[in-house]
């Protein structure tokens, strides 16, 4: 997709949508927040205007960085958080790596083994991912029958090893309360197609600044803001 297809009617150019799609999904800020800031640079944009820039943008950001993002090692941390979306709580799949490198996400209505086993399915289909040595879980029942219908299958290696223990999961419960951070600004969502789009936003930004990116070190913001322009055909 080029550019003038990417922002075609579009009222503001595409590094200022770019700018603020990067820096919401970022900073645990509100739309109300973010209208302010671009105030105070000269661009005079409503709340309403970059809610539909970050759902319009943010899963394409996600989709252009996926390929770019080096790999993740074999051993997975699994766990599951809850959203808040249209008043009711449901549960957003998420996984590292032993490094605390995101591995995938997946928000789900049910907390079962069919919606784990479509969490296993979508991770083992990322670029950047291999097929798991070790996959450490929490208590829930539902894990080892999606991992023993995924060896069936042929997708999941026969050699991977389930660990259900609460403790070594850790890292991924500490990483949650990132996703948490950024998701309370806006009181929840108020729809699942809402959130699936922002959440790959969170998620992704988050595998930019933990430095999941080849070549671009987590820290330096500038190179990453050229990347992701650059992604675009844009100027950074």
């Amino acid at each position: 997709m080029r550019p003038d297809q990417s922002f075609k009617g579009r009222q503001f150019a595409a590094e200022v949508i770019l700018w603020a799609v990067r820096w919401y999904l970022m900073f645990p800020i509100s739309y109300r927040d973010l209208e302010l800031m671009l105030q105070d640079r000269g661009v005079d944009v409503a709340h309403t205007t970059l809610f539909r820039w970050t759902q319009t943008y943010a899963p394409e950001i996600e989709k252009r960085i996926r390929p770019h993002l080096r790999p993740s090692n074999g051993s997975w941390r699994v766990d599951e958080t809850y959203v808040r979306v249209k008043g009711r709580w449901t549960y957003l799949y998420r996984a590292v790596d032993s490094r605390g490198q995101t591995i995938d996400f997946l928000l789900s209505a049910r907390r079962d083994a069919r919606a784990a086993k479509r969490f296993f399915r979508k991770a083992l289909g990322q670029p950047h991912t291999v097929n798991p040595r070790t996959i450490t879980v929490d208590k829930n029942l539902a894990y080892p029958c999606a991992i023993e219908q995924l060896k069936e299958d042929g997708e999941l290696w026969r050699s991977s090893h389930l660990r259900q223990c609460k403790f070594l999961d850790n890292i991924v419960e500490q990483d949650h309360r990132r996703v948490k951070r950024l998701i309370r600004p806006g009181l929840g969502f108020g729809s699942y197609h809402t959130a699936r789009r922002t959440l790959a936003g969170y998620e992704v930004m988050a595998m930019v600044r933990k430095g999941q990116l080849r070549k671009i070190d987590g820290r330096d913001i500038r190179a990453q803001a050229t990347f992701i322009a650059e992604l675009f055909q844009v100027a950074g």
